[in-house]
């Protein structure tokens, strides 16, 4: 009988297979071997195809009760096991025998991915990025990095859109000048305003926002910017050895967030080329954003999750790139001895908050 899963294991031991950030090969926990994408690919595509087949028609029967509970129950294909995951689970792992295990079902509907960017950063680096980067914390308390534990680390291949397309601008801005002319008994300052306008097409490409409601919005955007030379066609031998999820908010759903961003950078590009003014004010803009096309790409993600005194602390690590975002606890006594060492005033208030901000990041 046909799974509606599929476990990556090793041709040559049967040993389960993981895709090495390093080597960008499949290689195996327990004999070492090592193979190609494309040769994996080649000798699971089948089995691949038959586990959409089953899921499509297992899919009827279980949906009524897969809407009440949000949780899909699957057998594991190594061991016979229940995989019980989310709704919007693609890649998992067996909690019994480990195997890697993708879910090619979640792939029918629409909902394959077009494009990867593979893990560059293994687990062991983020763990050791996640311990520098409290070494580099002169608000942290002394006997945090010592006294905390990591709880989790999980490698995720979280769900994007990437929007492209181009924005028609227009803008109209006031603009001062001021001149001065001196005499032997007096100073003439004058200043002239101008009425400026500017206008023009923007193109945009690869505008990202991540189509999971998990995820938090601020902590995607964080950890950006992916380098899209590495964007490379789907195939679900990128997955094993780490988690994954589809989309369960639409490309409608996030666009919104999209045209956001690509407002304001269309609008910062046309205002850049208001020079010559000691003074220029915003008066109107007007903004139409014309989408071109949207892919669907999973993009690596590591979440790490660490515990002092009770309190769980959350960190995004962009999975290509290396960089770290998240917040720490600070030790106020450090602060307030920063605090009152330095000179009073809105400026040094200010320049404080901005420094706790900047030290806990």
């Amino acid at each position: 009988m046909a799974a509606q899963v599929t476990n990556y294991q090793c041709p040559a031991c049967t040993g389960p297979l993981h895709f090495s950030s390093t080597t960008k090969r499949l290689e195996c926990d327990y004999c070492g071997s090592s193979y190609e994408v494309s040769e994996i690919d080649s000798k699971f595509n089948e089995k691949v195809e038959k586990a959409k087949e089953e899921s499509e028609k297992k899919q009827k029967d279980n949906q009524e009760k897969w809407d009440v509970t949000g949780l899909r129950s699957y057998t594991c294909s190594s061991c016979g096991a229940e995989i019980i995951c989310d709704e919007n689970t693609v890649a998992t792992s067996c909690p019994y025998c480990a195997n890697p295990t993708v879910i090619p079902g979640q792939f029918t509907g629409g909902r394959m991915p077009d494009l990867v960017i593979p893990f560059a950063v293994d687990k062991k680096k983020a763990m050791e990025a996640l311990k520098n980067h409290y070494n580099k914390k002169k608000l942290l308390p002394s006997v945090f990095s010592k006294e905390n534990h990591i709880e989790e680390v999980k490698g995720i291949y979280v769900p994007f859109w990437l929007y492209n397309g181009d924005a028609d601008v227009h803008m109209t801005f006031t603009g001062t000048h001021t001149s001065v002319q001196r005499t032997s008994k007096k100073e003439i300052i004058t200043t002239s305003h101008f009425n400026i306008s500017r206008g023009g097409n923007v193109p945009f490409e690869k505008i990202p926002v991540d189509a999971s409601k998990k995820m938090d919005n601020d902590l995607m955007d964080s950890i950006e910017p992916f380098d899209y030379k590495d964007l490379t066609e789907f195939t679900t031998s990128y997955l094993p050895g780490f988690f994954a999820e589809s989309y369960d908010e639409n490309e409608q759903e996030c666009q919104p967030r999209a045209d956001l961003r690509i407002e304001n950078s269309a609008c910062a590009q046309i205002a850049s080329t208001v020079v010559g003014y000691e003074s220029v004010v915003t008066t109107s803009k007007k903004v139409k954003i014309n989408h071109r096309d949207t892919k669907y790409v999973l993009l690596p993600v590591w979440l790490l999750t660490t515990k002092w005194k009770d309190q769980v602390f959350k960190f995004g690590m962009n999975g290509q790139t290396g960089k770290l975002v998240g917040n720490l606890p600070v030790d106020w006594g450090k602060f307030w001895k920063y605090f009152f060492g330095i000179t009073f005033g809105v400026g040094a208030i200010v320049s404080v908050i901005a420094y706790i901000v900047m030290m806990m990041m």
